[in-house]
């Protein structure tokens, strides 16, 4: 992993404690990722960052698409590629904890810019937060119903290939989408050959590690509290046991969402050359401009 400059108790008591556990032990582990989310975002907006204020190179179409459908709702997302572009690679893009709101749809129109036809999903059934305890709400629902948010990514997956010619798909993502990116690698395999990921959780089952297809390139801060240096040292260690193609990268002094397209933790240095990184990764694996 390279890092970078830049006494007694009456029977109502025990009675209490014991439902005071259980409690405890039946929350989840999504959320515990995120609440440990909205104290990294303690104070912050969703405001527009200069990752966001970004030109797209050359001309770019865009269009709200519909791309899935979930539990009987049609699920629309945000489409953007070159002008007159066909059969192009595919980035599906993956929202921060704020949701699918103009910031993401910026970053899918730079990713365009630079030859992709870029796919940013809606984690959040079309509501994003405005504030950190509408993001947490909206994050605690998502993390609590896995099995949609994998089902929306299996066909987002298929629409870049299927609908848009995609012969190659990546992913992207950064807080919440950071996690939710490597997932989409895990859930794609085959179909996946390229996977970003910005300070997301890393996953630390081995098993599903193990099938695995595509590279990783992943952006960590090394003031991050909520993802520690820890567990994406451990990372490294169980992608590397396994043989998977892996660049782990810890910027110093920044923090957690240090380049994210909404916010205020923006930190410019390291943002810059994660960004540089991100994009000579996919031209490496998925072609592009």
């Amino acid at each position: 992993m390279a890092h970078h400059g830049l006494s007694k108790f009456s029977l109502f008591s025990i009675l209490s404690l014991l439902l005071f556990l259980g409690a405890c032990g039946s929350s989840n582990g999504g959320d515990s990722y995120t609440e440990k989310m909205a104290k990294e975002h303690e104070g912050d907006t969703p405001v527009a960052s200069p990752a966001a204020t970004g030109e797209a190179k050359g001309e770019v179409e865009e269009s709200a698409v519909t791309y899935a459908e979930i539990e009987g709702k049609a699920v629309r997302g945000f489409l953007a590629r070159p002008s007159g572009g066909a059969n192009l690679p595919g980035i599906v893009v993956i929202q921060e904890w704020w949701g699918l709101n103009d910031n993401i749809r910026s970053m899918a129109r730079q990713l365009a810019g630079e030859g992709y036809t870029a796919l940013a999903v809606d984690l959040y059934g079309g509501e994003v937060g405005t504030t950190r305890d509408e993001a947490r709400s909206l994050m605690s629902a998502a993390m609590g119903n896995p099995a949609a948010a994998q089902d929306n990514l299996r066909q987002a997956i298929s629409f870049l290939r299927d609908q848009q010619g995609a012969s190659k798909v990546g992913s992207i993502g950064w807080c919440f989408g950071g996690y939710w990116s490597l997932q989409t690698a895990l859930l794609g395999q085959e179909d996946v050959q390229a996977s970003v990921i910005y300070y997301g959780r890393p996953e630390d089952d081995t098993e599903k590690l193990a099938q695995l297809e595509s590279p990783v390139l992943g952006h960590y801060g090394s003031l991050d509290q909520g993802i520690p240096l820890a567990s994406i040292e451990q990372l490294e260690k169980n992608l590397e046991s396994l043989g998977k193609e892996a660049e782990l990268h810890v910027y110093e002094n920044a923090d957690h969402a240090f380049a994210n397209p909404s916010g205020t933790r923006y930190n410019e240095e390291a943002a810059d050359q994660a960004w540089e990184r991100t994009l000579a990764f996919f031209s490496s694996h998925l072609g592009g401009r």
